[in-house]
């Protein structure tokens, strides 16, 4: 990954001996004039924004799109004939609906058109070379403006600030951080500007999340910002080990990855306090976020342009229709993201939220590419990974687990244990997982010391090796 030269990019890239000698003197300034003009004044235009009438929002939509369509065609030979190809001219573009004239675009389409699809010159100043991941074995390489993170930042704080968040809280994080031991042993990184206690993901032992707790406890009111798959790890540990969860944790904000009921409801009762969770990705295309009063999605309008099509390509209108995610971004000139499919699915709830009054686009029950959460059984069918997802005792004694499957019908469930696994854990999962599988998938368990995370940290849960043209539609 190469990084342009910007404040964030510096300040990540300084060493921690530097940062606590620097960071500490600089936290007697408020945090919102660090972190810079752009990041006060988007902030200050969300906070307004939010609130738009359905008018408002579709004219600042317009506005954006047409921007974005404009930069696309004059500065990329990808766009310019893409355009070309349907007849549609960017400074003519007068309602939003006319933007489904033109053609998706997809992963696929920018590993095959990546030096097409740039609107500036990669190697110049101000640009950045991003990489994404997933459970496609394949990463996404694509450009992005090196000052994003202000304007990034600003839609978080302001979506997070809805349960309770205050710019310059502290923030427990259990995310994609490589974060070595201190002195001490504990993987424990304290970001003195941004009030961030970064532990390490990829070391969640059960003496390991025991001393995070401990540490978490002595940092004051605070919000735990995770992946869901961590903040599970975490919850799972309290309810077998009979830790107390600390009582300073004021909420948990949760992205990255998907969330699911069973999971939520589990955390939600462990902890008790409130589940924020807020869907986006790597690409800058779409954000949605809880509101002060409910966990459906709300997608941030002036983020970008969000679509919800069918399988035919027509939007989907009606509560209750499901359909796959394709966003526009505004954030991202570098190399505009036109009608991109995320590969995501969501249903379909309607335009405004009863409970908070935001004329937002509301969706929830989001998923992940069908195969990378599904297993395949004897016939060819579906069997989806979030009805195996136990809330009950199965996994008591499991610290990780994963499906793994490349067959048809049989599927192994690796298991890392923790103390106190025996005879009787396996025997009860594979009663529990039997009676919903029903003899559809043989399941082996296969016990195994770690399962190796993706280089961001996250979680898969089914290691889907059976590709998707054999998977029934």
């Amino acid at each position: 990954m190469r990084f342009a030269v910007s404040t964030k990019n510096l300040w990540e890239a300084t060493p921690r001996s530097v940062k606590n000698v620097f960071g500490f003197p600089l936290r007697l300034l408020p945090l919102s004039w660090l972190l810079g003009r752009k990041f006060r004044h988007g902030v200050q235009f969300l906070r307004d924004a939010q609130w738009w009438s359905a008018e408002q929002i579709s004219e600042h939509q317009l506005i954006k799109v047409r921007e974005l369509c404009e930069i696309a065609y004059q500065n990329t030979e990808y766009y310019r004939k893409a355009f070309d190809t349907v007849g549609f001219v960017p400074g003519e573009l007068r309602n939003l609906e006319d933007l489904a004239n033109l053609p998706t675009i997809d992963r696929d389409t920018l590993l095959g058109s990546f030096h097409e699809m740039c609107a500036v010159d990669p190697s110049g100043p101000g640009v950045d070379l991003v990489t994404t991941g997933g459970t496609s074995g394949r990463p996404l390489n694509f450009y992005m403006p090196a000052d994003r993170s202000a304007i990034e930042y600003g839609f978080l704080t302001t979506s997070w600030r809805r349960v309770g968040y205050k710019t310059g809280m502290p923030l427990a994080v259990l995310r994609g951080r490589i974060v070595p031991p201190d002195r001490n042993g504990l993987r424990h990184e304290y970001d003195p500007i941004l009030r961030y206690h970064y532990y390490s993901a990829f070391h969640m032992t059960d003496e390991n999340m025991e001393r995070y707790l401990e540490h978490i406890a002595a940092i004051g009111p605070c919000f735990l910002h995770v992946y869901p798959s961590s903040v599970a790890a975490l919850a799972r540990f309290v309810s077998r080990s009979g830790v107390r969860p600390p009582g300073n944790i004021k909420g948990i904000i949760a992205e990255s990855e998907i969330v699911y009921p069973e999971q939520r409801k589990m955390v939600k009762d462990v902890f008790g306090c409130r589940y924020f969770s807020c869907y986006g990705h790597s690409e800058k295309l779409v954000l949605a976020v809880g509101c002060e009063h409910c966990d459906d999605y709300h997608v941030w309008p002036t983020y970008g342009y969000f679509e919800l099509i069918d399988d035919y390509g027509k939007a989907v209108t009606e509560p209750g229709g499901r359909g796959e995610i394709v966003g526009t971004g505004f954030m991202n000139k570098v190399m505009p993201f036109i009608r991109y499919r995320t590969g995501d699915y969501a249903t379909y709830v309607g335009d405004r939220c009863e409970a908070c009054g935001r004329r937002h686009t509301i969706v929830r029950d989001i998923r992940g590419h069908r195969t990378q959460e599904s297993l395949v059984a004897h016939d060819g069918s579906e069997i989806p990974w979030a009805a195996l997802n136990m809330h009950d005792d199965t996994f008591l004694h499991v610290r990780q687990f994963q499906f793994r499957q490349d067959t048809p019908g049989r599927a192994v469930l690796r298991v890392v244990a923790s103390s106190g696994f025996g005879d009787e854990d396996s025997k009860r999962i594979r009663h529990n997982l039997g009676r919903k599988l029903e003899g559809r998938v043989e399941l082996t368990i296969e016990p195994v010391d770690s399962i190796k995370l993706t280089p961001r940290g996250k979680a898969v849960y089914v290691d889907q090796q059976i590709g998707r043209e054999m998977t029934v539609k």
